[in-house]
């Protein structure tokens, strides 16, 4: 290994805390959504976020990572380049003869990496939440990580035709959250309403968070960890890290202080669901362009931010797109936001180059093919799923989720009933589980189910007490 190519021991270790921090994210999202809805889908909100880390990462070291970063195959990077992480050691990532990342090591890089193709697919889960079977799930990320994600990622960070067009991405804004938003805004639009799904029981959804805590720490777990998520994409320990990290903070602050003066006003009082949420949106927006711009032009991107993704959010609603957690509206268009205004914020002494009208044209349309093609190659991938297997819990199903496809509850009085969301006593859905005999189902089912405006029956020993 020559000087020119030895690796930096304080870029390393910056990219392997920034790793451990994108890592952290994954739960903190899974926190803040799980927070978000009631009570009874929490186990299936953390299961989805959770066996991403697992199966993604899994398909990362076998071939995606090579699909992202190989040697260009135009579409693809070539599934030969890096293998099961071939050719990639504790030195200085090659490819085609040359060093393509300095400073780091291979397996650094790849790792880091991985962490981003980790949480892009979880982010969707928000969106369809209650909506899609553990099964299909799986599949529908494994396939999706191949075709939207790789291609994505290979074409503007692995040196593919947008990098080459001169389409910028600092951490994620079209290769992340656009991607992940559409194709979010795509499973909603296939797999329809929660209301639609439970209308043969008479029930409807429950759009009530069930934990408002969850949600404020997995905030503070996303907001730590975007710290790693942004600042870390400057893949060294340098200046270029410190605006990337300090622009971060701007605009997230600078959003949620927006959307809380947007909610205050419009609802006479602000919440802390929207607190969090402001916050979320400045940093998806801060994204893509957190190490390109000066601070100023950070404090911009939040203040437009909160209106932007809060209208999004309206204006979803207004159509009556049932995106559970308003994912398209936070993270597609915060993410093709910022995206976007690369080209008018820029700056050259900051990133090495400057906004302009070509460089604007350029970005709104690498985040409209992004759109178009994460929406429609998502449809095709859910359709082709659901022709071998069922994609949708029933009605019966859906009332919880948690113990339809997990067999757990996150609570002790979890099966109970909820009549806000169930609309029907839990007693008409303890046949769930069909694999337990009639005697057997009955021996573990609840003695009386509860009754909105009833008492629940004391027991026999705390009745004879009383007489």
């Amino acid at each position: 290994m020559t000087e020119e190519t030895a690796v930096d021991s304080g870029h390393t270790a910056w990219i392997l805390i920034s790793m451990a921090l994108v890592q952290f994210m994954l739960p903190g999202l899974a926190f803040f959504y799980a927070g978000l809805l009631h009570r009874r889908s929490v186990i299936t909100m953390i299961m989805q976020n959770f066996a991403s880390m697992g199966v993604i990462f899994v398909l990362w070291f076998l071939f995606v990572f090579s699909l992202c970063f190989g040697e260009t195959w135009h579409f693809f990077g070539s599934i030969l380049t890096y293998p099961c992480f071939l050719n990639v050691d504790g030195e200085p990532l090659v490819r085609a003869g040359g060093v393509f990342i300095d400073d780091i090591p291979g397996l650094v890089f790849a790792a880091y990496q991985g962490m981003f193709a980790v949480i892009t697919p979880a982010l969707m889960t928000g969106a369809f939440a209650d909506r899609l079977r553990f099964k299909p799930y799986l599949i529908f990320i494994a396939v999706w990580i191949i075709l939207v994600y790789a291609p994505f990622c290979h074409w503007i960070w692995g040196g593919g035709w947008m990098a080459e067009w001169g389409v910028w991405d600092f951490a994620g804004g079209i290769v992340v959250h656009t991607t992940a938003g559409f194709s979010a805004l795509a499973a909603v639009h296939f797999l329809g309403s929660r209301a639609k799904i439970m209308k043969p029981s008479g029930g409807k959804p429950d759009n009530t968070p069930h934990s408002i805590p969850f949600v404020a720490l997995g905030t503070a777990m996303l907001w730590f960890g975007w710290f790693g998520f942004n600042g870390g994409s400057a893949l060294a320990s340098t200046g270029g890290a410190a605006v990337a990290a300090v622009n971060s903070q701007i605009s997230a602050a600078t959003a949620l202080v927006v959307w809380c003066m947007i909610e205050w006003f419009r609802n006479g009082k602000p919440s802390l669901v929207g607190l969090c949420v402001g916050a979320i949106a400045g940093l998806a927006t801060i994204t893509p362009c957190a190490g390109f711009i000066r601070p100023w032009a950070a404090f911009v991107v939040g203040l437009l931010s909160a209106p932007f993704c809060y209208g999004c959010c309206e204006l979803k609603n207004r159509f009556k797109w049932d995106d559970a957690l308003d994912v398209w509206g936070v993270h597609g268009m915060g993410g093709a936001l910022g995206s976007i205004l690369v080209g008018a914020l820029a700056d050259k002494n900051v990133g090495g180059f400057g906004a302009s009208g070509e460089l604007f044209g350029k970005q709104f349309a690498a985040v409209v093919i992004a759109a178009v093609y994460s929406y429609v190659v998502s449809i095709l991938i859910l359709m082709a799923i659901g022709g071998v297997c069922r994609l949708k819990p029933t009605a019966v199903e859906i009332v919880d989720m948690d113990h339809s496809q997990h067999g757990e509850s996150a609570y002790l009085d979890a099966l109970e009933n909820d009549s806000k969301y169930a609309g029907t006593f839990f007693a008409e859905v303890t046949g769930i589980d069909k694999a337990k005999k009639p005697d057997e189902e009955a021996a573990n089912a609840p003695v009386a189910a509860f009754q909105p405006g009833k008492e629940k029956a004391p027991p026999a020993a705390e009745a004879a007490a009383r007489a």
